[in-house]
């Protein structure tokens, strides 16, 4: 796991072809850009322990990022993190952590062109991360502007990068807006990233085993997930995870878990 750092941060710079997402349902209607702020520190705990390789500190990029949480613990524990959502809610009312780290949150239509920068006193240079992640966000994106969006994910992964993705398959409406663009099964999903030339690493998927920072467990009930790369196999080594490791996998974000933490503590 990461040092934490209170340190100078790097700056990062964002160019993008879109500031806002002005057309699309999510910022027309704000719904979960208003509500959400999620964080799963025990994905954050495997993600280090999958990157432990690396001798440079972790870079994650949050496409999606809503409040920001999964992007502030991630720059807490010492690694280069940004989040880029669609809607400007969060931005206007200085929501969650919009009021902590706004140098590393940004506006963002992620299905027109984008380029992040770090800037190091005066040299520039493209921004890549280890990691782009992607909670409840796809099944937001028309069907034909998925590949714009995937191929602005390529452009910003390491090589050996990984894109790791919460979808949900079920429609949702608020207040008569259709919120979800592409309302597909897993299968679909699969065969439609590797047409893109992303491939779906199942030993990723199972690596994680329900720890995520969305999905069934999490606030995103029906929901799947998907671990993209460009290569068939990212990681070289995958960690083993002990008896103990998977029982607590299985515990951590249980009903029984929540019902217990709210009856003690009087929160979820």
């Amino acid at each position: 796991m990461p040092e934490p750092t209170s340190t100078l941060r790097p700056k990062v710079q964002l160019h993008a072809e879109r500031p806002v997402a002005y057309s699309s349902p999510d910022h027309l209607t704000p719904w979960g850009t208003r509500r959400d702020n999620s964080r799963n520190w025990r994905f954050n705990q495997k993600l280090y322990q999958l990157f432990s390789h690396r001798t440079k500190p972790l870079r994650a990029l949050d496409l999606g990022c809503s409040g920001g949480g999964f992007v502030k613990d991630c720059l807490d524990d010492g690694c280069l993190a940004v989040g880029l959502e669609g809607s400007d809610y969060s931005w206007k009312h200085r929501r969650a952590e919009w009021a902590t780290i706004p140098d590393y949150l940004f506006t963002c239509d992620v299905t027109g062109k984008f380029d992040l920068e770090l800037v190091t006193g005066e040299n520039r240079e493209p921004l890549q991360f280890d990691v782009v992640t992607s909670w409840e966000l796809i099944e937001h994106i028309a069907e034909p502007d998925l590949e714009k969006v995937a191929a602005n994910v390529k452009k910003h992964l390491v090589s050996d990068g990984i894109w790791i993705m919460s979808v949900s398959p079920n429609k949702e409406v608020i207040n008569g807006t259709v919120l979800h663009q592409t309302v597909q099964q897993e299968p679909w999903w699969v065969k439609k990233f590797e047409s893109l030339g992303l491939q779906n690493q199942e030993s990723l998927v199972r690596y994680f085993n329900t720890q995520f920072i969305r999905g069934p467990k999490f606030q995103a009930p029906g929901s799947f997930h998907l671990v993209l790369s460009t290569k068939p196999n990212p990681i070289a080594a995958i960690p083993a995870a002990d008896l103990k490791d998977r029982l607590f996998d299985f515990w951590h974000g249980s009903l029984i878990q929540r019902v217990l933490k709210l009856a003690v503590v009087g929160t979820k």
